[in-house]
């Protein structure tokens, strides 16, 4: 059990992601997690200032096997509604097993300031919980996202992830991870969108990350990205039935072998 936690923890602090930032969706893990300039239902974990194009509510789930290790599974859940001139959005994320586990939930709201630019905010109840020898810590933190329509193919995103750089632990300086995302979006065609950002936590190195959609017939969608820093490559597919739509991907790190997921969201197209 000691052998397992240790690789735990060693394959959780290589995806960079166990105590801090972590996305959300089958689409955005299939286009290697570029989408901080991404409009879509999840955006709650990409950009909270990307949701002001939701005009219904909806609401989905994820499931993620980091390495095809069951100790490093992944779970989600988002809901967005629309208000009377922004989007309230809820989340909660649950990542690892009973002796390394991190967890989140929060609620969001995002705003048109402008016909072109958006900004939005988060508050988060974040955790991290270790064997009864480390024991957990329960903190709150915020995000903050802004989003840019600089045309109509053109867009542009960033957002901060525990922008008040909230402590791990009350006797040192250990903290969450804070990671900044920039990035941008075009739709070169109907069918083909591109998106490429660069990502900063305060610990690690920049990571850059691209990401490509093609639609092959209206309900269906292929899907590929990498990131680097390390290698990582992704690829998946979407489609849409009746009011929902089903994400499945897979990526594939160079060390650590591959990570399926899926993701399946209720996109309630009644009436419109």
């Amino acid at each position: 059990m000691r052998g397992l936690f240790i690789f735990v923890c060693i394959a959780s602090a290589q995806w960079s992601l166990a105590q801090g930032y972590i996305p959300g969706g089958g689409r955005a893990m299939s286009m290697g997690n570029a989408t901080v300039a991404v409009e879509d239902e999840w955006a709650f974990f990409n950009n909270p200032a990307a949701t002001t194009g939701i005009k219904k509510f909806t609401a989905g789930i994820s499931y993620e096997n980091r390495f095809l290790l069951r100790a490093l599974q992944s779970q989600a859940l988002v809901a967005a509604m629309p208000l009377g001139k922004g989007v309230l959005s809820f989340g909660a994320h649950n990542y690892g097993y009973t002796q390394f586990r991190s967890y989140r939930a929060g609620a969001g709201y995002s705003m048109k300031l402008s016909d072109h630019f958006s900004m939005g905010a988060q508050l988060n109840y974040q955790g991290l919980s270790l064997n009864e020898n480390y024991g957990s810590i329960n903190t709150m933190t915020a995000d903050i996202g802004m989003f840019a329509e600089i045309t109509s193919k053109w867009k542009v995103g960033l957002s901060v992830f525990d922008i008040g750089r909230a402590k791990l632990a009350t006797d040192n300086d250990d903290r969450f991870t804070t990671t900044m995302r920039l990035g941008t979006s075009y739709q070169f065609s109907d069918r083909v969108l591109i998106s490429i950002e660069g990502d900063k936590d305060l610990d690690d190195p920049l990571r850059f990350r691209s990401g490509i959609e093609y639609q092959v017939v209206d309900d269906f969608h292929l899907r590929g990205g990498v990131a680097t820093n390390r290698l990582e490559l992704t690829f998946g597919m979407g489609y849409t039935f009746s009011m929902f739509r089903l994400d499945l991907g897979t990526s594939y790190d160079q060390i650590l072998g591959w990570s399926p997921n899926f993701s399946l969201l209720f996109l309630n197209k009644k009436d419109q």
